[in-house]
């Protein structure tokens, strides 16, 4: 059973593990989310508007390629 209410201090657990784990996650939702559109975006133009393989790559990559700057993760100033 859980002891005393009077036990409890906020802020005084260590929170790194999960801070680790909330920012691992985030990442790879980020890059997951941006794969799993290039990968939609290259089979539509291929199958729906029937772009060919050549233009779908293409687009396909331009999107990666701008999908990465814009996304990849900013330095921090140093203080």
């Amino acid at each position: 059973m859980a002891g005393p209410a009077h036990d409890y201090h906020r802020g005084e657990m260590d929170i790194h593990e999960q801070q680790r784990t909330f920012h691992s996650f985030l990442v790879l939702a980020k890059w997951g989310s941006l794969a799993i559109a290039v990968g939609v975006l290259f089979f539509s133009l291929i199958f729906a508007a029937g772009v060919g393989f050549l233009g779908a790559a293409a687009t396909a990559f331009v999107v990666l390629v701008l999908g990465i700057l814009l996304l990849k993760e900013k330095k921090k100033p140093a203080h």
